[in-house]
């Protein structure tokens, strides 16, 4: 029998100068993989420098979040980027990282698209194709993103690895998709319920929708947001939980 295997991934790293969101150390005690900032949504170079140390001390794997170029947003406001603006701006992220990420004696393991850019490539061809083309440009890195996306779909086909991945906090629509945070109940807020959640997407492959359908959602990776209060406690108690449940929790990249 085949050892269920999950990892568990963060947004780390999301502040820029004084101005602190994450809590990177707990959570950098707890988590297998780091998606960090790489200052086009958040993040600054003595954050991302930070970062990338801590997690090279725990042997946590660091990934490249890559927004959308929207400070001010935090990376959320729906933006029209043309393609070859787009790569270049992916690749441009992922270089500034893979920086402090060599200094740390460690490397850049794989990307994730944040907000507003994650939420487009779910269905937009174009978009997905351009951050893939910026995945390439930098060297070519597994690519994390939501089950059925044109952004994984692009990914196979360039030759990249597609991770697929799941989240623990935030609700889904019957479709798969995540529903939008603007809407009620986007996002779960009970630890209890968001703890169960978890061992059900990892061991199961499913998960209630918002609207009340079982939907299948197979994954690797399990995220759960830094930017959540609590959220260095949740993520012990899903890592808590998980383990319990009999699963190994382990970085894929």
């Amino acid at each position: 029998m085949t050892e269920a295997v999950i990892d568990l991934n963060a947004d780390l790293g999301e502040g820029f100068g004084r101005w602190r969101l994450t809590d990177d150390e707990a959570l950098l005690s707890v988590v297998t993989s780091a998606n960090v900032a790489c200052g086009f949504h958040a993040g600054d170079p003595v954050t991302m420098r930070r970062v990338c140390e801590l997690a090279a001390e725990r042997g946590v794997r660091i990934g490249a979040q890559v927004s959308y170029r929207d400070l001010a947003g935090f990376g959320r406001r729906a933006m029209d980027v043309p393609p070859d603006e787009l790569a270049a701006e992916v690749a441009y992220q992922i270089g500034a990282l893979e920086v402090f990420a060599r200094a740390a004696g460690a490397a850049v393991s794989y990307v994730k698209p944040h907000g507003a850019l994650y939420n487009r490539t779910v269905y937009d061809t174009a978009q997905a194709a351009a951050v893939v083309a910026g995945v390439r440009l930098a060297g070519g890195l597994p690519v994390l993103g939501l089950p059925g996306s044109r952004l994984l779909a692009a990914a196979e086909e360039a030759g990249l690895r597609a991770v697929r991945e799941a989240f623990a906090d935030r609700a889904y629509t019957a479709a798969g998709t995540l529903v939008p945070r603007g809407e009620p109940g986007a996002v779960v807020e009970a630890a209890d319920t968001v703890v169960s959640r978890s061992v059900r997407l990892a061991r199961d492959g499913e998960v209630t929708a918002l609207t009340g359908e079982s939907v299948a959602v197979g994954a690797r990776s399990l995220c759960v947001h830094g930017d959540t209060p609590g959220a260095a406690d949740l993520a012990a108690r899903i890592r808590s939980a998980l383990e319990r449940a009999g699963l190994r929790v382990a970085a894929f990249a």
